[in-house]
């Protein structure tokens, strides 16, 4: 560490440990795969760093014996979950959103502030596909301790040693969790995920189909939605095991709220960006009520100037875009 005084002196720790806080966040949102808890975990951490703040012995760097720290910490968490085993989708291309025990969209202006300096290990994952909702889906497939390995090796680029030394196994044991973690994924993930091409903030074509998104949201314009979806496009709605394969069944669903005698009332939105993507926030104003009220979050996948895919989540995750139930 740096020097005694550091370790010793409590407000230039909490300094030095602060300068993690981001990046430990996205680490253990990709662990727990919840934004909520990810910022317990990141507390809970840098409390338990201060407590053993006497065992750091300098054999790997400061930053590395945090992320061991939070790690384990995780793993606790998930233990704790105690969670059923959840069955693996079949085959390829199948939904990763399948069974996940829990899923929560990631500001990107939080994201943002997880990356360091050019050039160092975390700003790579932090750019890279790793934020991706479909594969964080797809890694809550794993257990957790195949979560842990593959993400200290794959996504930090972590060595087997360190790795295996984080998580108090041999190397050979890290070895063999990674190769099935990969294949688990393999058999998750959408088939062509290779396809869709790196992971960094939403081009200005994403933000056009998004416009038009929100406008035909709004105007109730099924048939401007309907033009918007391509044909094969899915919509799911994790931790609950819904699919909605293909334009019909989207628009099937949507239909109701919409339009006809049932038709939920005044809609207007909210852009933002979550996990690389356009996203929007939807609110409502239901006939008799003088406000909008929240109704979910709409992260879009957007392919060639159509959306591909919509992952739906709850009003209870604005708060983390600084947005408020009501407008």
């Amino acid at each position: 560490m740096a020097g005694n005084s550091v370790a010793d002196d409590e407000a230039a720790f909490s300094a030095l440990a602060e300068r993690h806080r981001h990046e430990l966040r996205v680490h253990c949102y990709r662990m727990l795969g919840s934004f909520t808890e990810a910022e317990d975990m990141v507390q809970e951490t840098l409390l338990k760093a201060w407590s053993r703040r006497s065992t750091f012995e300098g054999r790997s760097t400061f930053r590395a014996w945090l992320y061991k720290i939070a790690t384990n910490t995780c793993l606790d968490a998930l233990d704790r979950r105690r969670t059923r085993d959840r069955p693996v989708a079949e085959g390829t291309g199948a939904s990763p959103f399948s069974e996940v025990p829990w899923l929560q969209p990631y500001p990107d202006e939080l994201l943002d502030r997880a990356a360091p300096p050019e050039g160092e290990p975390e700003e790579a994952a932090i750019a890279r596909e790793t934020v991706e909702l479909a594969f964080l889906a797809a890694i809550q497939h794993l257990p957790p301790r195949q979560r842990a390995v593959l993400i200290l090796r794959d996504v930090l680029g972590r060595p087997a040693e360190e790795t295996a030394s984080t998580l108090e196994v041999s190397v050979p044991a890290v070895k063999s969790a990674l190769q099935r973690a990969r294949a688990t994924l393999r058999a998750v993930l959408p088939r062509h995920r290779a396809d869709w091409g790196p992971v960094t903030a939403p081009s200005e074509e994403e933000r056009a189909v998004l416009r038009r998104y929100v406008e035909a949201s709004r105007d109730a314009d099924l048939d401007g939605l309907a033009a918007l979806l391509r044909e094969d496009a899915r919509q799911t709605m994790p931790p609950a095991s819904l699919v909605y394969e293909g334009r019909e069944a989207i628009l099937d669903l949507w239909r109701p709220v919409l339009s006809g005698d049932r038709a939920w009332g005044e809609w207007t939105a909210v852009p933002v960006d979550a996990n690389r993507r356009p996203a929007v926030a939807n609110y409502v104003r239901m006939p008799g009520e003088a406000v909008h009220a929240a109704v979910n979050l709409d992260v879009l996948r957007i392919e060639d100037g159509l959306v591909a895919e919509i992952t739906t989540f709850g009003p209870e995750t604005l708060p983390a875009f600084g947005l408020p139930p009501t407008r």
